[in-house]
C-alpha cells in the first residue's frame, strides 16, 4: 500500500482510532516484555550474565557490567515507551530484539522443548510494525517539546 493509499484509508477518524490504540497496544505490550528482562538485569544479574554468556557468547561479565547494560537498557525502553525519537528507539528496539530472536536459534532446532522461545517471533513482528508505522503511532507519545498528545 503506498503512503497516498494509506492517507485515503486513514481519511477515517474512526480508522486512525483505530490504528492509533493498536499502536499503542503493541507499544505497551512490548515495553512490558522488556521491562521484565531488563529488571532481571538488576535484580538477578547472575541470571542475566548467563544468558549473555550463553546466547550471545558474552562470557565473564560481572553484576556491575550487567546492570550498566540493564540501566542503559532501561533508559531506552523508557524512551520508546514514550514514543521519543521514534526513529531511533524503535529502532533500537527492533534491532535488540531481533538479534536475541535470532541468538536463540538452537531452542528452535528442539520446538517442544523450548515453546515460550517461539513468542519471540510475533514480537519481532510488533517490534517491526511499530517501526515501520512509526509516525502513525502518536496515542501517548511524547513528540517534542511540549507535546504530548493523548
Amino acid at each position: 500500500m503506498t503512503d497516498s493509499r494509506l492517507s485515503e484509508v486513514l481519511d477515517s477518524p474512526r480508522r486512525r482510532d483505530r490504528l492509533g490504540l493498536s499502536l499503542l497496544a503493541l507499544r505497551i505490550s512490548v515495553f512490558i516484555v522488556m521491562l521484565v528482562w531488563t529488571l532481571d538485569k538488576f535484580l538477578h544479574p547472575e541470571h542475566a550474565a548467563g544468558v549473555y554468556e550463553r546466547f550471545y557468547f558474552l562470557g565473564g561479565l560481572g553484576p556491575a557490567a550487567v546492570k550498566a547494560i540493564g540501566a542503559a537498557e532501561l533508559v531506552l525502553i523508557v524512551a520508546f515507551v514514550s514514543g521519543v525519537a521514534k526513529r531511533w528507539t524503535y529502532g533500537a528496539v527492533l534491532v535488540l530484539h531481533g538479534v536475541s530472536t535470532v541468538a536463540s536459534f538452537r531452542q528452535y532446532l528442539d520446538p517442544f522443548n523450548n515453546l515460550l522461545f517461539f513468542a519471540a517471533w510475533p514480537m519481532l513482528a510488533a517490534c517491526l510494525t511499530l517501526y515501520l508505522l512509526r509516525e502513525y503511532d502518536t496515542r501517548w507519545a511524547f513528540e517534542g517539546p511540549g507535546r504530548f498528545p493523548l
